[in-house]
């Protein structure tokens, strides 16, 4: 017989955006539990860079998610230091081309109505800012409010400080139902997990968890690529990335796309990204792609021509078609609430994500309008049982 354990609410998914959920509710006096298929940041987080962006993101709701995360991610950097290796370095938005500059001054004025810093950035002062720079780039612009934290310290100190049980290494099979088909709990192989209220921070799984309730969100897996070089001095004062990176991020095209992204870290070595396909979840090491990034991140720093690459590792971005994720609670199944679907910024909107979570949790206003996020708006995303019906 299965133990059954109470709780007032038990997240799915032990990555970031899981962890902040359990740190904002505990904060809030909420009992927590955590349940996770693998260990912690056994996914999406751990195969992520950790960048915190506003930099790439146009004016309208992720963007708001992301200056909210901002001001959080300062005041976790206040309570956890060095241990999550939390960086405000900036970043450097670089045009590769004359073109791209009338781009970037653009987008730069749409952000900064709404409160995003950036600062433009002559072509004779790129090297200024990153001397090991490409020569006779056009110009670029600096955000001051980018910043960088290793995700998967990051996953854990949350998660450690939340104080939720976690149960590691079981995968959620059921839900528990109650009356009206709410949702009042989670099964593993080993328990049962009650609570009036679950979070569905599954990531790139999140579509599945849905289905365990009834309903459809369709979460497809996007791969990516990073290579890790050998640890050097800080040559990479940065993030820095090409212009054209920002189109891949809105881009919801299912083909291959890159761009160079390169960064340093605190432990030396450099991270080169960022490549983009939808191939489901095929695990494939593609070398093709791998070559195609060191050489888009050459162009970008020559310096890195000579430096060898000691390790290549790829993550799924868990993408939502609208490329905004789903917050706070679904409206066909009480009970149920969703924080999936950050694609490849989900470290970036975690803190955000929890808060507003936390706040839905406990009958509160939140401090974002969560309709744009809301997890039933995509067309044909009806009840699995009234679709099969009419089949």
């Amino acid at each position: 017989m299965l133990k059954r354990t109470p709780y007032d609410v038990v997240v799915v998914g032990a990555g970031v955006v899981g962890a902040a959920c359990a740190y904002y509710a505990a904060r809030s006096g909420l009992k927590v539990a955590v349940v996770d298929r693998g260990p912690v940041a056994g996914g999406t987080t751990g195969a992520g860079e950790g960048n915190l962006l506003v930099s790439d993101k146009e004016p309208g709701p992720e963007l708001d998610l992301a200056l909210l995360s901002t001001r959080l991610w300062r005041e976790l950097a206040e309570e956890f230091g060095a241990r999550v290796e939390y960086e405000p370095k900036g970043g450097l938005v670089v045009a590769t081309r004359p073109a791209g500059t009338d781009l970037l001054h653009g987008l730069a004025a749409q952000q900064r109505a709404v409160g995003v810093e950036a600062l433009p950035v002559a072509a004779d002062e790129l090297r200024t800012l990153e001397p090991h720079l490409a020569e006779g780039l056009p110009g670029g612009y600096l955000y001051p409010q980018d910043a960088q934290v290793q995700p998967a310290l990051a996953a854990a100190h949350l998660l450690r400080a939340s104080g939720a049980d976690r149960y590691l290494g079981e995968a959620v099979t059921g839900l528990l139902r109650g009356p009206g088909g709410s949702v009042t709990g989670v099964v593993t192989g080993r328990r049962e997990l009650a609570a009036p209220a679950v979070v569905n921070a599954a990531g790139t799984w999140g579509g599945e968890l849905a289905a365990l309730a009834g309903v459809r969100l369709p979460v497809l897996p996007r791969r990516g690529f990073v290579l890790v070089t050998e640890p050097l001095p800080r040559i990479v004062r940065h993030k820095v990335y090409a212009a054209d990176y920002v189109a891949d991020v809105a881009s919801g095209s299912a083909d291959l796309q890159s761009s160079a992204v390169v960064e340093g870290t605190p432990a030396g070595p450099v991270l080169i990204g960022a490549s983009r396909e939808r191939v489901g979840f095929d695990r494939t090491l593609d070398p093709g792609v791998l070559h195609r990034l060191a050489a888009q991140a050459a162009a970008l720093f020559p310096v890195l021509r000579t430096v060898q690459v000691q390790r290549a590792y790829r993550g799924f971005r868990p993408y939502l078609p609208d490329h905004l994720p789903a917050i706070g609670p679904d409206a066909r199944v009480p009970g149920l609430h969703h924080a999936c679907g950050h694609e490849g910024a989900g470290i970036g909107l975690a803190p955000a994500t929890g808060l507003l979570v936390s706040r839905r949790l406990l009958g509160e206003e939140p401090e974002l309008d969560l309709a744009p996020f809301r997890p039933e708006r995509f067309e044909g995303a009806e009840r699995l049982e009234d679709a099969e019906g009419e089949s």
